[in-house]
Order: structure tokens, then sequence, then C-alpha cells
């Protein structure tokens, strides 16, 4: 079975908890991305996505000028080892309910990122299909 590291995107764009989210929003921008994992210099922080803009600060009337990404980024994040074998990650994933997930090394350094569809061409047909499906599914909004 494949290793992470061999099928994960390397060099990955990361921001500063202090940067702005109007910086942020453009770094998105320009390299047209999504996510932006969040670091202090090698110390990986958090995660931001271009949705935690929009819901935990737009829409909240948060200044995207004066909000700093540290005020909106996700802190509890999800991550893999770079030796972790594709099949335990698309699990994970596939349990999380996550597209995207962010690759550490042994010291949790950051040194990638892989996407589902990333592990999705590395695996056979058939096991991509049935993971990839599961986290298409929408979830049920909850009943309370």
């Amino acid at each position: 079975m494949k290793k992470v590291m061999e099928v994960m995107t390397k060099d990955v764009e990361t921001i500063n908890p202090n940067d702005s989210l109007k910086d942020a929003a453009e770094k998105m921008r320009t390299l047209n991305v999504g996510p932006l994992p969040v670091c202090d210099g090698d110390n990986l922080m958090g995660i931001l996505t271009d949705r935690d803009i929009v819901v935990r600060a737009v829409s909240q009337g948060m200044d995207p000028n004066n909000t700093r990404v540290s005020q909106a980024m996700t802190d509890d994040i999800e991550y893999v080892y770079e030796n972790d074998d594709i099949g335990k990650v698309a699990q994970k994933m596939k349990d999380e309910q996550i597209r995207r997930i962010l690759v550490v090394n042994q010291d949790k350094k950051l040194v990638g990122i892989v996407a589902l569809g990333d592990l999705a061409e590395a695996m056979n047909t058939r096991e991509a299909g049935s993971t990839l499906e599961s986290i298409s599914e929408p979830s049920q909004p909850s009943s309370h």
C-alpha cells in the first residue's frame, strides 16, 4: 500500500495567525484554494477555510481588514503522518467526513496536504469510489 508522502501535495502555502482575513482571502484567490494551513514559523496551529472567513467572521459583522486569522481558524485540526498508508488515511477521511487533510512529519511539522482525489487516483477504483461516495453524502440535519 502506498504512503501518503507519495501522493500528497508538498510545498503547501500557509498563512500566519496574525495576518488579516483580507490577506488570507487574497492568498486563497491568488492560489485558487479554499483551505490554508495556519503556521507560526514551522509550528502548525490550525487551518482556515474560505467558509470559516464567511461563517465565523463576515456573517458576524467582523471587518476582514482588522480580524486576525487566529480569530476565525479551526485550531482542533485533523492530520495524518507522511508515512501513513493511504488506505488508513482514506478511512480517517471517511470517518471524519473531510475531503482534505494536513500531513505532518514525525515532529508534527507540516509537510503537505492530501485531498480525496489524490487518494482516489492511488487506490483501486472500487475502494476509492466507496470512500468518495460516503464523504459526498450530505450530512443529516440534527433533530434537536
